[in-house]
């Protein structure tokens, strides 16, 4: 029986592990399970990629990645990416695809048998262009430090997150908006680390901070080149997971509860949001529409985000999944304190995600990757 590598990549500003804090922890233990009960003898693994690095770079680590753990066989290849990791992986199943990397691509890319994409931005995030300035550079790194933070402790500090809410309130003003205070939660965010934490911390960020070509590249305008540019690969089973998070406004506020903190971290997902739901709609292929028309009811509006990542941007190849969450919570980041490690909800968008959804969503992928296992011998044989 062959042994199948599954490679989990993370999205922007996303990390494989931090010590002992990992990106992809509820999924990969819900997956190696999962697809033990479909028969697979699986072995999985996180990328280390490199944060906000161009679309090619963080290709060509997915690539040595792969190159390093799947051995010199024929074992099948699949490949998970969460948000611009998605991108990642359609980058390397590219044919032809030239990346900066001394490996062959081709030899590698031939083995992939399926991608599987979660929440990723296919024709691009107008959130993008924002965090690309050089203010948002600084929020984004902030917002991922507390991403981290949340990670470690179950949730930011209160006072934090009312000074980042109340400044991310006004980013729209021209006026008024204190650049200075988002170095000091920066600065109280990384103080509550021990020193050897932040130093591993401050390095990831440091990695982030000389690299961020990838921003303007998930930009609407940059993905419409990357999509002429790049092909599926005969015998790939290519797939996406969507999320749809309900839109900022009172149902929203109610859904996040009267816990401070909550109602804090929905602010936050509020500006999230208005930044990334200014995308017209895309043209979706017919059976796209007919998943998003079951799952929703209807297809999604224009406007429709998960907080991240317009809806619209999501749909490529099947549909495997589609669900009401915002762009956490299909990675674990759910509020659920009795989880074993708990689940925090960094951006409390009121999706009403749960586990019950989780264990749907992930169980749905596991069928996609089975289906496309089982599969593949036809395919080379035909």
């Amino acid at each position: 029986m062959p042994t199948h590598h599954l490679y989990l990549v993370p999205g922007f500003f996303g990390f494989a592990n931090l010590g002992d804090l990992a990106y992809f922890h509820p999924v990969r233990d819900v997956l190696l399970a999962t697809l033990g009960e479909r028969g697979l003898d699986v072995k999985i693994w996180p990328v280390e990629t490199s944060p906000t690095a161009s679309i090619r770079r963080r290709a060509a680590i997915l690539l040595e990645t792969i190159a390093a753990t799947a051995g010199e066989g024929d074992d099948p290849i699949h490949v998970v990416g969460h948000s611009s990791g998605g991108l990642d992986a359609r980058l390397l199943v590219t044919p032809g695809a030239a990346l900066p990397t001394n490996h062959e691509v081709e030899p590698w890319a031939a083995r992939v048998r399926s991608v599987v994409t979660v929440s990723t931005p296919h024709h691009g995030t107008p959130a993008a262009g924002f965090f690309a300035s050089v203010l948002g550079q600084k929020l984004l790194e902030v917002l991922s430090l507390g991403t981290i933070y949340a990670l470690r402790f179950g949730h930011v500090p209160i006072a934090a997150l009312l000074k980042l809410g109340a400044l991310t309130a006004r980013l729209d003003e021209h006026v008024g908006f204190d650049h200075n205070v988002l170095d000091q939660i920066y600065g109280q965010l990384l103080a509550d680390f021990t020193p050897e934490r932040r130093e591993t911390i401050l390095g990831f960020l440091h990695e982030v901070r000389g690299d961020q070509a990838l921003l303007p590249q998930i930009t609407p305008e940059a993905m419409d080149v990357f999509n002429a540019s790049t092909g599926d690969r005969p015998g790939v089973a290519c797939g996406s997971v969507i999320t749809w998070a309900r839109a900022p406004g009172v149902g929203s506020t109610l859904a996040a509860g009267l816990d401070p903190y909550a109602q804090g971290t929905h602010a936050l997902y509020s500006v999230m949001h208005r930044l990334s739901s200014r995308m017209k709609a895309v043209d979706l292929a017919p059976a796209q529409a007919a998943a998003l028309v079951g799952a929703y009811g209807a297809v999604p509006p224009a406007a429709s985000s998960d907080g991240m990542v317009p809806t619209h941007s999501q749909p490529w190849g099947e549909v495997i999944h589609a669900t009401r969450a915002d762009h956490l919570d299909v990675i674990g980041h759910y509020h659920d304190p009795q989880a074993l490690p708990p689940h925090f909800d960094w951006l409390s968008s009121g999706s009403g995600f749960d586990r019950t959804r989780f264990l749907a969503l992930w169980s749905d992928v596991a069928g996609f990757i089975a289906a496309a296992a089982a599969a593949a011998p036809a395919a080379a044989s035909a």
